[in-house]
């Protein structure tokens, strides 16, 4: 990694304590390999604090939230540290126009005036700043004054709490950043228009995590391990983009397997109908850690995502983990970019017949040979690779627009 000894600031959308893995904070703690990263989780508003504040996650922070407060929450990462920021407004429920520009003004402001003091005690002068999708407050990084601004771009905004304000706020982040990171093709065309700085950095895994699985003396998870098998699993949030119709057809055709999806579950867009099949099981979420355990159960791993606009964009995590995890996988073709890191180890289906059949193949390949290849497609797409990557490109753009950071 060229990137060596500076100082960086990434704005994160996700919270330190999330339940999935997150790119923002994997890049957080590869970045601190090298150099001195504080990580700025996403900011909790009113409704947020009141909501959690009796919660784990909130008495976690207790103390923390206070304006003056400046310390640091310390990771098993020696160069990162965490900063909670100030609990802020809430105010996504106004209309876009002036009087949410000046509320969003307010929130930065009092954002800007914390991480201020933290860049004061501690020093932290010609730093990098990362927007890490955090396209809530476009304007934080004015304050900051940055030797370099980045905008980590991960995924297009489809919920309608994020495009409401978000698709405005993000194209202005896009538009004044000296660097923009996609992570998908898809994403990359669409940014290069507003920013030709852009460029294109695909999602990885953390194979250290996944290739647990591997360990003889790793035990499946309790949550499968009394299911019939063959079980055909998934391991992700079960959301808007599983293509439900095509997986409940394959389960309805496929009644000798059983269908696992394993993850947080957001229920106004699971049909009912999906639900009460008879061979699909959903358990909710299980904690990050927990992954090796619950994929070493899976005869197959699944991604089940529908092909539309939004998808084309997506360079999922879980596909290199399934590799690292030695699992053979049976994807659908969203995104067509995939098969270019996959090789020939991964097949791209289009129809629920053709799904099945992958399926078959799949629990017929699982000898020696075909983990390793797996293996090596997985070692190839490691997140300490995209990081170095990531890394280099800002080290370059660093080189061109201030000649400060040559060693």
């Amino acid at each position: 990694m060229k990137l060596n000894g500076h100082k960086i600031i990434i704005f994160g959308l996700p919270r330190m304590d999330s339940e999935i893995e997150s790119t923002n904070y994997t890049t957080a703690r590869l970045l601190a390999k090298t150099n001195r990263v504080y990580y700025v989780e996403n900011p909790y508003t009113l409704k947020d604090y009141f909501r959690l504040r009796n919660s784990k996650q909130g008495q976690r922070r207790k103390g923390y939230f206070s304006l003056f407060n400046t310390s640091l929450i310390d990771t098993d990462v020696p160069g990162l540290s965490v900063i909670i920021p100030p609990v802020l407004l809430s105010i996504n429920f106004l209309p876009e126009g002036f009087l949410f520009r000046m509320a969003l003004e307010i929130n930065e402001f009092i954002l800007a005036f914390k991480l201020k003091r933290f860049q004061k005690k501690y020093a932290i002068n010609d730093f990098i700043f990362i927007n890490s999708f955090n396209f809530h407050y476009p304007g934080l990084a004015s304050y900051l004054k940055p030797a370099l601004e980045v905008y980590h771009c991960l995924d297009p905004l489809v919920v309608a709490f994020d495009k409401k304000h978000g698709l405005l706020s993000e194209k202005k982040i896009i538009i004044r950043s000296d660097v923009v990171i996609c992570s998908s093709r898809k994403l990359y065309h669409d940014k290069v228009v507003l920013n030709s700085a852009s460029h294109f950095v695909p999602n990885a895994a953390d194979v250290t995590h996944s290739s647990k699985v591997l360990d003889p003396q790793l035990q499946v998870s309790h949550l499968l391990a009394d299911l019939p098998r063959p079980v055909i699993g998934y391991f992700g949030a079960i959301e808007r983009r599983i293509d439900y119709d095509l997986l409940g057809e394959v389960s309805r055709n496929n009644s000798d397997k059983t269908f696992v999806l394993v993850g947080p579950i957001t229920s106004e867009f699971v049909p009912a109908w999906f639900t009460a099949l008879p061979n699909v099981k959903m358990t909710g979420a299980v904690p990050y850690t927990e992954m090796p355990a619950v994929v070493k159960g899976f005869d197959v791993a699944l991604i089940p995502f529908r092909k539309d606009e939004v998808s084309r964009t997506i360079f999922p995590l879980k596909l290199f983990e399934y590799l690292g995890a030695g699992k053979p996988v049976v994807c659908t073709d969203f995104n067509p970019d995939l098969a270019e890191f996959t090789g020939e180890t991964v097949p791209f289906c289009s129809t629920a017949e053709s799904f099945s059949k992958a399926i078959a193949v799949a629990l017929s390949s699982n000898g020696e040979h075909d983990v390793a290849e797996r293996l090596q497609i997985a070692a190839a797409n490691t997140w300490e690779r995209r990081v170095d990557e990531i890394a280099d490109i800002i080290y370059e753009e660093l080189i061109r627009s201030t000649g400060k950071y040559l060693d």
